[in-house]
Parts: C-alpha cells; sequence; structure tokens
C-alpha cells in the first residue's frame, strides 16, 4: 500500500533493519508479524496546510518495509514533528540514515522524540 500523500513524498533511503533494531519494532505498532519487514523505508513528506496559497512543512516518516520497498503507510515507525524548511527535513532524514545504517535508529528515534 502507498501513501496517499505520494506527490510530495521522497523516499531517501531503503535500508536492512539491523537487529537492534528489529527488536524495537516489535514493541511498537507499526510491527506486523504476517509481513516480512526487513528494511526501512525513510521519507520526506509534504503536509499541505489549510491556507488560500499552497503552504506546505514538511516531515520525516520512517516504514518498515519489505525488500521490494512495500510498506504500510497508516503504520510509521516514526513521524518527525512538522519542520518548517525541506532543508530541515532533509538533513533530519540524512541523519537517521546513517543511524539506521549502524543499526541505532530506535535509540536515535527515541532522542528526537525527547528533544
Amino acid at each position: 500500500m502507498k501513501t496517499p500523500n505520494y506527490h510530495d513524498f521522497y523516499e531517501k533511503a531503503l535500508i536492512p533493519i539491523g537487529l537492534n533494531d528489529l527488536q524495537s519494532l516489535k514493541n511498537t505498532e507499526a510491527y506486523c508479524p504476517d509481513q516480512p519487514f526487513t528494511h526501512w523505508l525513510i521519507a520526506v513528506e509534504g503536509v499541505q496546510l489549510p491556507q488560500p496559497k499552497i503552504y506546505y512543512h514538511w516531515k520525516v516518516s520512517i516504514y518498515p518495509a519489505t525488500d521490494e520497498g512495500d510498506f504500510n503507510w497508516k503504520a510509521p515507525y516514526y513521524c518527525s514533528p512538522q519542520l518548517e524548511l525541506i532543508d530541515y527535513a532533509n538533513t533530519l532524514a540524512s541523519s537517521l540514515v546513517q543511524s539506521s545504517k549502524k543499526d541505532e535508529l530506535s535509540s536515535a528515534t527515541l532522542l528526537e522524540k525527547i528533544s
């Protein structure tokens, strides 16, 4: 299933889920034992604000995905707060990509939620 926000949905990475992050994923609503989720899909999404002009804020979302990139857009592992600039979202997404490659995504998203 794909996100209904597909026109403002920019996939940044599809990265294998490490063992530490997999354990963390199993304790969330995003985990589905029936799905062979083996990767993280990290994406920047535009959030259109209700104003007369088209105006966006941005968020970074992380979804568990299959090795082919299939994911459930209704069950993200993590969504950042809304960011005013896409540059901020891209920087955050790059940071989360690096954390996921080190199998430290669960720690990075926890720190992001606290700050």
